[in-house]
């Protein structure tokens, strides 16, 4: 049996890590924290609709 030769295409390179986590850090952590503190600011004015 031959052991297969790795190649760019058997896993994740620098550059594929490099572009995810500048995706991850500039897209999709700021939609996910604006999203958070808008739900529970809207919670908190429900909250204060229903019960004052």
């Amino acid at each position: 049996m031959s052991n297969p030769t790795p190649n760019a295409s058997s896993g994740p390179t620098r550059r594929t890590e490099t572009l995810m986590f500048l995706a991850l850090s500039v897209l999709v952590w700021p939609v996910i924290a604006i999203g958070s503190v808008g739900a529970y600011g809207f919670s908190i004015w429900m909250y204060q609709i229903l019960t004052h």
